[in-house]
Order: C-alpha cells, then sequence, then structure tokens
C-alpha cells in the first residue's frame, strides 16, 4: 500500500484551496464522504489515525501525512485510540494526474499522461513536467516547520492572507516532491535527468549518439536505456519533440520564416523540419501558423 505514487503534471502547478486543524478525541473517527472533489492532504500532528479510501486502508502516525483522491470515498476505519490532532489541506489541479502502484508505472504512463494534460490543461505548446508524491508519506522536519509558517499567515489581513498561503503551499508541496525525489530517483534517472538538460541547453546545436556518449562517456544504448525508464523516449527522439514544442513556439510568437526556424533550431534543412513537424502534428508548420493566426469568423 505504502508504494502508491500520485503523479501530477506541471504547469499548473496543483493551488491551493482551503485548510483547517481537527482533534479527534478517543473512541471518535474520520468522517465518511464521497468524492469531495478536492485533494485533502492529513497530516497528523499527534495520535494515529486510522482511515480508508475505496478498498484501501491505512494508519497514520504522527508526522506522517497521505493524499486522499478527490473522486474516492473516504472513511474512518477504526476509532482513534488516543487523542489525535490532523491538519488538513485541499487543493485542485487543472491538469492531469493519477495514482500508479508504483515509480516505474509512474514512468511508463508518463507519456500518456502527458498527451492527456496538454489536451486537458490547454496547454499543447508547453513543456510539461511530472510531480511525484508518496500517497502516504513520512514528512521531514523542514515540511513540517513549512506547516507551523503555514498557519502563522492565519494573522495576516485576508487582502494578503490568501496570496501567501497560496505562495506557501507550493513551497511546502515542493519540499515534499523533493523528499520523495531523493529516495525514489535511481542512479538511471539521475542520469536521465542529466541528458534531458544537456539536451534542452544545447538543443540547436548537433546532438548525436556519439555525441551524447561523449559527454557522458556511457554507451548510446545505456544512455537510451535510462531516458526510455524517466521519460518514455530515447535521446533522439526527445531532441526532436523538444525541438518541435520550440517551433511552435517560435511560429506562434514570432514572423520568422520556416527556413530561419529550422536553422535556429538545429535541423539540417527546411526540408527536414517541414517534415519532421508534419509527422509529429499532423499538418505542416505553416498550417500551423496560419491555424493559429486564423482570425474568428463574425456572426
Amino acid at each position: 500500500m505504502s508504494d502508491l505514487i500520485m503523479h501530477f503534471v506541471t504547469p499548473p502547478v496543483p493551488y491551493f484551496i482551503d485548510s483547517g486543524k481537527h482533534t479527534f478525541f478517543p473512541g471518535e473517527r474520520h468522517v465518511s464522504r464521497y468524492s469531495i472533489s478536492v485533494f485533502d492532504i492529513i497530516i497528523v500532528t499527534k495520535g494515529t489515525l486510522f482511515i480508508g479510501e475505496n478498498d484501501n486502508e491505512w494508519i497514520i502516525c504522527k508526522d506522517e501525512a497521505i493524499i486522499l483522491r478527490p473522486d474516492a470515498y473516504h472513511y474512518g476505519t477504526t476509532p482513534c485510540e488516543d487523542e489525535t490532532e490532523i491538519t488538513w489541506i485541499h487543493f485542485q489541479t487543472f491538469g492531469a494526474w493519477d495514482e500508479m502502484k508504483s515509480i516505474n508505472e509512474c514512468y511508463e504512463n508518463q507519456i500518456t499522461l502527458f498527451e492527456k494534460h496538454k489536451q486537458q490543461a490547454y496547454l499543447n505548446h508547453c513543456e510539461v513536467s511530472s510531480i511525484f508524491i508518496p500517497k502516504k508519506l513520512k514528512l521531514s522536519s523542514k515540511s513540517l516547520n513549512d506547516l507551523t509558517e503555514f498557519y502563522s499567515l492565519n494573522k495576516d489581513p485576508r487582502s494578503l492572507r490568501n496570496w501567501r498561503k497560496q505562495t506557501a503551499f507550493q513551497n511546502f508541496m515542493q519540499n515534499i516532491n523533493h523528499d520523495s525525489a531523493v529516495s525514489i530517483n535511481s542512479t538511471a534517472i539521475l542520469l536521465a535527468e542529466k541528458i534531458e538538460l544537456f539536451i534542452r541547453q544545447n538543443y540547436a546545436s548537433k546532438i548525436t549518439n556519439s555525441v551524447l556518449k561523449a559527454e557522458f562517456n556511457y554507451h548510446p544504448n545505456y544512455l537510451a536505456k535510462c531516458m526510455l525508464k524517466a521519460y518514455g523516449v530515447t535521446p533522439i527522439v526527445y531532441l526532436l519533440q523538444y525541438r518541435i514544442e520550440q517551433a511552435k513556439k517560435l511560429l506562434i510568437q514570432t514572423d520568422w520564416s520556416i527556413a530561419r526556424i529550422a536553422d535556429e533550431l538545429g535541423f539540417s534543412t527546411p526540408a527536414y523540419f517541414s517534415s519532421v513537424f508534419t509527422n509529429k502534428q499532423g499538418f505542416s508548420p505553416a498550417n500551423f501558423r496560419k491555424k493559429e493566426f486564423r482570425k474568428p469568423e463574425l456572426s
């Protein structure tokens, strides 16, 4: 049960809605509720909470937390044995998300979730990334300090409080994401992230398997295996995808010629650029630009 991973795609990042505290006295249990339409982070700050979601059950101890889904049935499985205090935070996201049984399953499903996200979040030309957070997690001292700071904002006037709570919530989520990344990132994943960063910084240059081998001192087959695990594609495919995403931005934001865009992005010829773009997007760069700048029909 503890291996379940919540996989969020960003941007946009998950956003804060509401929060509060509650005390369960001995003999009391968490209420039952169906599909509350928001994610619910429950952090136990004292005692032990017994909680279930659909067919799964957990025991949440002091300084532990659980993320409950917005579309599930939540219920207390057993009455609290001791006085138990919790902090709860409701949040939501416009982006795609899923719950997987392991981090490897998250990686395998990543490309599918990215494509869903681009339609769902209306960001068809935005570079997206993943946030992986264990469903049940042990909070670090840093994350616990974030909560203390979070509730100190209740003293602020309302005009400032909501802005600052949103920022504090994002810091909290960033830290628990960082803490979980440290525990789940293998050597292969860390290498894949270095490859990805190298491609992003040098995508306009000529990048081949030989170049990557010289840069990272690993056989191209191993580099491809690492990238497939982390991103679902090989380095060269990722390079093409990244160049296409940059091309879409340039087609929308500039009036540069197709030839100039091809040259700026490192494509060998405009014809090759057009061929790759058409293959990936279903229409040529020129037609993509026309589609984006098409005037709306007047009624």
